[in-house]
């Protein structure tokens, strides 16, 4: 696992060490910065359900100006603490051990608001939909947020969700499906 593009292009990341996460393949992750930048400036970034941080960090190396990783897994905090020290973006990152609800609830108390919001949870265990409306309802969208959701491709994406509207939906390989929302 590594950086794609930008500041930290070819960086290796490290891995969580469970086969409770599955990482975002490289393929996959230049794919979805292709959809939505693929570069940035400046900008927020919520990266859900985190694992090894890796989207965030690339959307950090690729131009966001900040990210706010959550995971409720004690090795994936780990790993993302390690991942952000090695490259050294302690003062552009937060890191919280919480479920995605709290966390949304947490960041909607203190009025954050995310222009990319990156939503990796388990396949089949979250509904997108639910996930979504409670970005919407803790007030966590800048103006034109963008929302990515990978999923399994066989699993039904709705085309929108209060005011965030599916723009497109891919599939790589058999198995794994991406959805931006806008």
């Amino acid at each position: 696992m590594r950086v794609i593009a930008g500041d930290f292009k070819g960086r290796p990341l490290k891995s969580v060490p469970t086969h409770q996460t599955r990482p975002t393949t490289d393929k996959v992750k230049e794919a979805v910065f292709h959809g939505i930048g693929p570069f940035f400036e400046g900008g927020r970034a919520l990266d859900l359900f985190a694992g090894s941080g890796g989207l965030g960090i690339e959307a950090l190396s690729r131009g966001v100006e900040s990210c706010v990783f959550v995971d409720q897994q004690h090795k994936a905090i780990s790993t993302i603490h390690e991942n952000i020290e090695l490259l050294k973006l302690k003062d552009r990152t937060e890191v919280f051990r919480t479920d995605a609800k709290r966390a949304m609830k947490a960041a909607g108390k203190r009025g954050l608001t995310f222009d990319y919001i990156f939503l990796d949870p388990p396949y089949k265990k979250f509904s997108y939909a639910e996930l979504m409306e409670a970005l919407i309802e803790h007030g966590l969208l800048a103006d034109g947020a963008t929302v990515v959701c990978e999923h399994d491709a066989s699993e039904e994406i709705p085309e929108a969700v209060g005011h965030l509207e599916r723009q497109k939906t891919d599939s790589y390989g058999s198995n794994i499906g991406v959805s931006i929302f806008k």
